[in-house]
């Protein structure tokens, strides 16, 4: 299928994110510490939507090839399986009975070097690198929880220009929602999905994968859900 118009969009909700990033650098150019060669973001865990996996699994194949791509969907499938101990370990914890607060936190300070990191600190995917990856450095919230780098120079308790998540996250769900609607998956739940980087990077997006029974051979929608007739 082609799903450009979707990650046409998607790549929309990328430039927003863009954005608000530059602009809150220009109103507070002295806390924002972002710089060439600083790789914090690259150690945090995080998860994508579905959209978004298959956006960045796309551009990621088109990147690399033979050895290269063999190479780092290598890296991939062993940062993959050290985060499935760690989020079986999680959910250990939920199943003691584990306040989710202080789970959220626990993982919140474990650090795992993402597998698109070379050996100079440098992201070998930075052009099309996840919302996530693209806001770390600013102040974010989700749900009223507020969150900043911590090498950063914004202050606890001050009040500055916050992007708020749980906002992206949603049109990243909805984008989502109507992709698995257009291809008729019969995979209904799959725009819940969330999925850590290194899955979507050594995952096959097949149509076996998505649920399509057909194959499509003609463009979709992603404003209707249905197809161009």
């Amino acid at each position: 299928m082609d799903f450009t118009l979707f990650y046409e969009k998607y790549e929309a909700l990328a430039k927003a994110a863009d954005a608000a990033f530059e602009t809150i650098r220009k109103g507070h150019g002295d806390c924002v510490t972002c710089r060439t060669g600083c790789a914090d973001c690259c150690h945090a865990l995080f998860d994508l939507t579905l959209v978004e996996a298959m956006y960045i699994n796309d551009r990621f194949r088109r990147r690399y090839s033979g050895e290269a791509l063999d190479r780092l969907i290598e890296k991939a499938a062993t940062a993959d399986r050290k985060l499935a101990k760690i989020k079986r370990k999680a959910y250990k914890r939920v199943q003691e009975g584990v306040d989710d607060s202080v789970i959220l936190e626990e993982m919140a300070a474990v650090r795992m070097r993402c597998p698109l990191l070379d050996d100079s600190d440098q992201c070998a995917l930075y052009e099309f690198r996840p919302i996530t990856c693209r806001l770390y450095g600013v102040p974010t919230s989700i749900n009223g929880q507020a969150h900043t780098c911590g090498l950063t120079g914004f202050d606890q308790g001050q009040a500055y220009p916050t992007v708020k998540l749980e906002v992206i996250q949603g049109k990243l769900f909805s984008l989502s929602g109507e992709l698995v609607r257009a291809i008729g998956s019969k995979y209904t739940q799959m725009a819940s999905l969330l999925v850590p980087l290194s899955m979507a990077l050594i995952t096959d997006y097949t149509d076996d994968y998505l649920g399509i029974s057909v194959m499509q051979t003609v463009p979709v929608d992603p404003e209707g859900g249905g197809r161009h007739g």
